[in-house]
């Protein structure tokens, strides 16, 4: 067996199974958990599938027990697990903001603590999250969505620095722009929140659902790509926090770096309710 092993969160589709697939084929141990294993086609001596659902601290303890039993340690943990909640912010319910957050958030956090006192013990260990465009830019209609990822990026900036005491790594690998074979997108369009009661929406959600046909049209990377930046990540050796993968085809990342603070809000207005027009004096 290859002396290193990794476990991935969300195997099941997409990303996940793109990275178990790959990792797996490299020679690594590969841990690809799901809620439901019977839904995994991966197979292999050096791959593992196993029920664990994020939003279950007594099903990730087993998850861990069952890995480490199988392969004694583990290297490399990828949380990917996670779905993204569409919908004009006063149409999404709380239940589906706390469930959006208990799988992105507070999900990732619970795989990451219970991982962590094994890293400890072993001396050593690398954290790699599965972030989001929409972690370091926001757009309409996916708020609920943005602020799960924008705290996953905060956590993990945070973390990285307490945790490089440990000789523990933390990564994050940010696509953007869309991915084009996953399920991600289908389950986010089924989850969409819609209201009739919010009527005064119509006109903005029309433009806006315009230029989000627009972003659609242009995107242009794989599960197979992002997979592929995952293991960059796990492999270089570095201290690199951040990982982008995809094309800034319409500069969003471009515009949040070089612009000014309110340069950049005008410029994303501009894509999603017309030109900003100067505040009158």
């Amino acid at each position: 067996m290859n002396s290193r092993t990794i476990l991935i969160t969300g195997a099941s589709s997409g990303v996940g199974r793109a990275t178990a697939k790959h990792f797996a084929a490299e020679g690594w141990n590969v841990i690809a958990t799901l809620r439901d294993p019977s839904k995994c086609d991966l197979n292999g001596d050096n791959v593992l599938v196993l029920a664990l659902d994020v939003t279950e601290p007594a099903s990730i303890t087993r998850a861990l027990d069952q890995a480490i039993a199988r392969f004694r340690r583990i290297d490399v943990l990828v949380n990917n697990a996670g779905y993204g909640q569409y919908g004009i912010f006063e149409a999404v319910p709380p239940e589906k903001i706390q469930a959006e957050f208990d799988v992105n958030v507070f999900g990732l956090m619970n795989v990451t603590r219970a991982v962590l006192p094994h890293f400890r013990a072993n001396g050593g260990g690398l954290v790699i999250n599965v972030s989001s465009g929409a972690g370091l830019y926001t757009l309409p209609m996916i708020s609920v969505y943005c602020a799960s990822k924008f705290a996953v990026e905060g956590f993990s900036e945070a973390l990285a620095y307490e945790l490089a005491s440990q000789n523990i790594t933390v990564k994050i690998v940010e696509p953007h722009g869309g991915v084009t074979d996953t399920s991600f997108n289908t389950r986010a369009q089924r989850d969409n929140a819609v209201d009739p009661a919010l009527a005064d929406y119509a006109g903005f959600i029309t433009q806006a659902r315009s230029a989000f046909d627009s972003m659609v049209a242009a995107r242009s990377i794989s599960a197979e790509d992002v997979a592929w930046t995952i293991m960059e990540a796990a492999s270089d050796g570095s201290r690199q926090l951040r990982y982008l993968v995809g094309h800034d085809a319409r500069n969003f990342i471009k515009a949040k770096r070089e612009l000014s603070d309110q340069e950049y809000v005008d410029f994303m207005r501009s894509h999603f309710i017309g030109v900003a027009k100067p505040e009158q004096s």
